[in-house]
């Protein structure tokens, strides 16, 4: 009896991404924050210092593939719920912020290890060179369908 392994092509990485996103979206909707917001403040907070505000929005449009206006309106609902502040031009985190994504972080950091552990280091190796990969002919063929 032979069995067939699985190929990684878009139904298997979809169903990875979004089996992975419901578990973080279930974190975090217990603390109030969307997978946006979260994706957001990660930028500011590993940033390490301010970030020009039209520089955070092209890295949220960037990694969230959403319009400008939409990124302009989660950076605006992080600093409503006190996570961010703007100054000017600069985004730069609260130390509310900074404890949000830290205790988020830990939280789904348990989870991610139970997911991810005994993946042998070869495996997760292949599977990182595959999706970056991926990723960059996606955003190639998504900046030619955009031009």
């Amino acid at each position: 009896m032979t069995t067939t392994e699985p190929v990684a092509d878009a139904r298997a990485l979809g169903l990875a991404h979004y089996a992975a996103r419901a578990v973080l979206e279930s974190v975090l909707d217990r603390h109030g924050a969307t997978f946006q917001q979260q994706i957001t403040l990660r930028l500011v907070v590993v940033a390490g210092h301010p970030v020009e505000h039209e520089v955070l929005v092209a890295q949220v449009v960037g990694s969230l593939k959403v319009e400008a206006a939409e990124a302009r309106g989660v950076i605006a609902e992080l600093g409503a719920k006190g996570l961010v502040t703007v100054d000017g031009s600069d985004v730069r985190v609260t130390d509310a912020g900074r404890d949000f994504y830290t205790r988020v972080s830990a939280e789904s950091g348990e989870i991610s290890a139970r997911i991810w552990g005994g993946i042998p280091a070869e495996d997760l190796a292949a599977a990182g060179r595959v999706l970056a990969t991926v990723t960059e002919r996606a955003d190639a063929e998504l900046a030619a369908l955009s031009a």
